[in-house]
């Protein structure tokens, strides 16, 4: 499996709204729990070590 990194999100604005209604009343350590959370539930799911891995690359180049 390789990375996606083109949209490929249905409704994208409407996912985003549903992310940030998932943190609304948490405070900062709470909603960083929730997105820790949200990334293990979703690597998970996903299962592949290779596309896990292009990931972690590609968010750290957009971090620098």
């Amino acid at each position: 499996m390789s990375l996606v990194l083109t949209p490929n999100i249905p409704d994208p604005d409407g996912f985003y709204d549903e992310l940030l209604a998932a943190h609304e009343g948490l405070d900062k350590a709470q909603s960083d729990a929730l997105n820790a959370r949200l990334i293990l539930l979703l690597a998970n799911h996903l299962g592949d070590r290779d596309t896990l891995r292009a990931a972690l690359d590609a968010a750290r180049r957009a971090a620098t």
